[in-house]
């Protein structure tokens, strides 16, 4: 066992002396956290408008301040006439812009309906649903303040209630994905490199003929990779809280487990890339380009899962990235405990001996 220790002790020596290997260890997390949580956002704030106002009194008035009210709207121009509609549009800024007729005010309360008018920019058609989903609800709700306690006839009332991110931010989306994507690329990639650097170097059969027996060789290689690995996750999870206001309302000794659990799926499957590959290039390429972009698309990190054909749903099943996130979001988001997120610690454990298992048969292989 001291043996063991020993050999583990100078992997961690030779890993703190490679620069490159504590960039991509410590540097890419934070890089990426920070990105992913500021950069890349489904929420759409101070988008420029411009408003067309020919009633000018005092309720258009009160709805054009209560659009710019908050942070999603930033009113750009106020337009004179319906051809300045057209040039504002080309000249690109403008994303959408509110026309308000003519006495405005009069026809709400004397015939009891008005009429506002909203064009969107189509070129982006997300982006455009979604600022006319906003206005639509900006107005709806200058609509209530105006009728008072009074109900207008005919009135559809619609109630909106978002359970587990009420303010609609992508952050909580965002930080389960990106530490699912941290920890599946640093555990897998860094793992099938330093077994497939020992491979190319020749040191692989040194190490084999030694007094240790080859699987306490291999755990002895990945164990400060496992360590690592869970401070990489300790530090993603610390950021989220403090940085982000990412909640954890379940078990964070659970959630601990859970993350403890994914690393060493990721290890399992850094293993097996590295038994089928001898260069440190390809066991880098094979985990970038069969890791990253299928991790990305189909684990429902940034595409929901439902809205993929059926052949992509069934492949995304064997992603253990998707089952990660599922877990991540129960635990995180609605207060989960074990027993809501057994089956998929269940499918991450089986994925976890199923690699293992290949690993051991293609390891023995290579040495017979």
């Amino acid at each position: 066992m001291r043996q063991f220790f020993v050999f583990a002790r100078k992997e961690f020596y030779h890993i703190f002396r490679d620069k490159r290997t504590l960039l991509i260890l410590f540097g890419m997390p934070v890089v990426q956290i920070v990105l992913f949580g500021f950069a890349i956002t489904n929420e759409i704030k101070n988008a420029e408008i411009a408003v067309l106002d020919q009633s000018r009194d005092y309720y258009s008035n009160r709805l054009v301040q209560q659009l710019q009210a908050g942070s999603y709207f930033k009113i750009d121009q106020e337009l004179q006439s319906h051809r300045a509609i057209e040039a504002a549009f080309k000249e690109g800024r403008i994303k959408m812009v509110v026309v308000i007729p003519p006495k405005f005010g009069e026809s709400f309360f004397h015939l009891h309906k008005a009429q506002v008018q909203l064009l969107a920019d189509a070129g982006d058609p997300n982006t455009a649903t979604t600022l006319i989903n906003y206005a639509r609800a900006i107005i709806g709700n200058y609509q209530q303040q105006l009728n008072g306690p009074q109900a207008m006839p005919l009135t559809i009332n619609t109630t909106v209630r978002m359970q587990y991110n009420p303010a609609l931010k992508s952050v909580f989306l965002f930080v389960p994905g990106v530490m699912t994507l941290i920890l599946l690329l640093v555990s897998a990639m860094m793992t099938s490199i330093t077994i497939a650097r020992e491979k190319e170097l020749g040191t692989m059969e040194i190490l084999l003929v030694s007094p240790l027996p080859p699987a306490m060789i291999v755990t002895g290689k990945v164990v400060p990779y496992i360590v690592l690995s869970f401070i990489n996750a300790l530090v993603i999870l610390g950021m989220g809280i403090w940085l982000f206001g990412m909640p954890i309302k379940g078990n964070i000794v659970l959630l601990l487990l859970e993350c403890a659990l994914f690393v060493l799926t990721s290890l399992g499957l850094g293993i097996l890339i590295s038994t089928v590959t001898d260069k440190q290039q390809t066991a880098m390429m094979a985990s970038m380009m069969g890791l990253l972009m299928p991790t990305v698309l189909l684990s429902g990190f940034i595409f929901p899962v439902e809205s993929m054909p059926l052949p992509l749903q069934l492949l995304s099943n064997i992603m253990p990235a998707k089952w990660f996130i599922i877990i991540l979001k129960d635990i995180m988001l609605k207060g989960s405990g074990l027993r809501e997120v057994w089956p998929q610690s269940l499918v991450l454990c089986g994925m976890t001996l199923l690699f293992v298992t290949i690993s051991i048969r293609k390891f023995k292989i290579r040495l017979s």
